[in-house]
Order: structure tokens, then C-alpha cells, then sequence
């Protein structure tokens, strides 16, 4: 390499800026200060609602879902892509009226073109001149699959998308929160691994919000790039006096699941509630686990002679007590 080859910034790491805590969050314990991230979720769970909720605590300065506290309150910018502009209105009106806020006092924006791309390059410079000109605290994109005509499955074309929304951020200072769905069938994987299409979206996030339905709840969960999460907020969408707004249920803790018995727990119940020796067969119905999993808990069982094997079948030693 040529010596004239320009250097790259460097500092010693103990000379990099630190940032003070009253600093860090837009919305305390629920999104970062100017992070970008995923409000995220299956379809009809509330997850325009919960975008909504933090427009306007950010443009009010009250706290998101009546706990969360506004750290930097400021301006916010919002494009609802999916919703007619006077249900976007009459949503933003009810979660005023439940707060005893007006909306018109309000510094909110919304976007009103009727199609707003990211990989439109006119679309792109529309959007961050339009950012650039209000000096939003929070831009709030609802939903991703409406900025776009890429296929979301490939990192390819979604990454470049998200970088756009990244360096939105860093020029101008402002969150960027993404309202985006969960795939089909994926309610037994993790809450970002659950979302449709690339797993860029769940790397790109600084703050991510999922939402899930648990029979007719609906649950939070809450991730920070750098800074703890957490599960299992309960909410409904409660409509009082005809505003329709997301609360968090104030309940009692649920009781905590039974861990479920080991295989030698299983055994020795098994044993211990039998009159006479259980051959193999019999020990395995009783205990529900596999065969191969049963002969090996089986053997560790003898070896260390908490179990006797008979010809009739297994059973405690003579000494031993039949209450496992």
C-alpha cells in the first residue's frame, strides 16, 4: 500500500464520548434515544396502535401506554401507508381523548402522498428533504411492506432499504420506528426471529417492539440493541367513552408452570404408585417417554441401586420407600 493513502479516523478507545444516561432513551425502558427499529407483529394485533401510542407520546411528552415516560419529547412525523388518512385521524383522536390531550395542540405530521417508496431513488430524496425540512424527534414508517416493491426474503434487496432509514437517522437525529409483519405459522419462534421475509430486519433494529396474541391477549415483548429488554407486558385495545386506546393490564402475576418431572422422577413415580414390579412395556406407557431414553434413566437407576430389575419387572429395593 502507498504511503499517501489517506488514514481512517482513529481514537483510543477511552476517549470515546460517553453518553449520559438522562440521554439515552426517546422513550424510557421502550426505544432508544434516535434508534431505528421494529414495531413488529401478526396482522390485527395492535401494532398500528402501538406506533401510533408512541407518536403521540413523543409529540405530548405523556407516557406510551400510560407507564413509559418521554425522555425527549419533540416533533413526529408519521406516514400511514395502509390507513385511509380519516381513520388515521379518528385512531390519533382517541388515544388524545383517553390522555385528556387535543390533537391540534399536537406537534404531529403526517406524510399524505399516497405511495411512498424506498427503492425509488425520487421517492428516497423526497422523503429525506421532507425530514431534513421538520427536524422530526421521531419518524414513524407504517407498514414496511408498503415502501417497497423488492422481494423482502432477500438481504440484497432489503438491506439497502434499511440503510437508507439508517443514514435518515444519523443526518438528522430522528428515531425511526418501522411497523412490519410477522410470517405465518412462526408462533413458536423467537419474537424477531418470527418476522416475515430477511433477518435483516431483526439484526437492523436498536429498539424492537413485538407483539403477539396468547388466546384472546394480547403480550409485549421489548429489545434493545444496548440495553435490557423485557416479556410478557399484557395489553388490550380498551375503548372507554369511544376512545380506543392500547392500556397495559394491570394483573396479578400468572402462578409459575410445574417444571416437568425428569425421566428418573417419572420412573419413580411410576414405581411408586404400582403394587407389584412394571415390566418394561408398562414403565414406558406409565411414564410417556421414549424407549431408548427409558433403558438408559433404567440403567442409571440400577447402577446406583435405587431401582431393582426382576424377572417380573422393575421395582424399588425392599428397604427402599415407595414415596419417590
Amino acid at each position: 500500500m502507498s504511503g499517501s493513502e489517506p488514514l481512517l479516523p482513529v481514537v483510543r478507545a477511552d476517549a470515546l464520548p460517553v453518553q449520559p444516561e438522562e440521554h439515552r432513551w426517546l422513550v424510557e425502558g421502550l426505544w432508544a434515544a434516535e434508534a431505528v427499529g421494529i414495531v413488529g407483529g401478526e396482522p390485527k394485533c395492535g401494532k398500528s396502535f402501538l406506533a401510533l401510542d408512541l407518536a403521540v407520546s413523543v409529540a405530548s411528552g405523556t407516557p406510551c401506554l400510560g407507564r413509559y415516560g418521554v425522555a425527549r419529547s419533540g416533533r413526529v412525523l408519521l406516514f400511514p401507508a395502509e390507513d385511509a388518512l380519516h381513520v388515521v385521524r379518528e385512531r390519533l383522536c382517541g388515544i388524545c381523548r383517553a390522555r385528556g390531550l387535543e390533537l391540534a395542540r399536537l406537534d404531529l405530521h403526517v406524510i399524505t402522498a399516497p405511495v411512498v417508496r424506498l427503492d425509488s431513488q425520487a421517492d428516497a430524496r423526497r422523503l429525506d428533504a421532507t425530514v431534513a425540512h421538520l427536524s422530526p424527534a421521531l419518524v414513524v414508517l407504517d407498514p414496511f411492506v408498503r415502501l417497497h416493491r423488492v422481494d423482502e426474503n432477500a438481504s440484497g434487496d432489503v438491506a439497502p432499504l434499511l440503510a437508507h432509514l439508517r443514514q435518515l437517522q444519523r443526518r438528522h437525529h430522528a428515531a425511526v420506528v418501522v411497523v412490519h409483519h410477522a410470517r405465518k405459522g412462526a408462533a413458536g419462534a423467537r419474537d424477531g426471529q418470527a418476522l416475515r421475509g430477511s433477518s435483516e430486519f431483526h439484526a437492523w433494529g436498536d429498539s424492537n417492539l413485538y407483539l403477539r396474541r396468547r388466546g384472546d391477549a394480547l403480550v409485549l415483548a421489548v429489545e434493545h440493541r444496548a440495553a435490557p429488554g423485557c416479556t410478557g407486558i399484557p395489553l388490550r385495545l380498551a375503548a372507554e367513552g369511544g376512545a380506543l386506546s392500547l392500556q397495559i393490564v394491570q394483573s396479578a402475576p400468572a402462578p409459575a408452570e410445574p417444571q416437568a418431572a425428569s425421566p428418573a422422577q417419572a420412573v419413580e413415580r411410576a414405581l411408586a404408585a404400582a403394587t407389584q414390579p412394571l415390566p418394561l412395556d408398562e414403565l414406558r406407557r406409565a411414564c410417556r417417554i421414549r424407549t431408548a431414553t427409558l433403558c438408559a434413566t433404567l440403567a442409571d437407576l440400577v447402577r446406583d441401586g435405587r431401582v431393582v430389575k426382576t424377572h417380573a419387572g422393575y421395582r424399588f429395593p425392599v428397604s427402599a420407600s415407595r414415596t419417590p
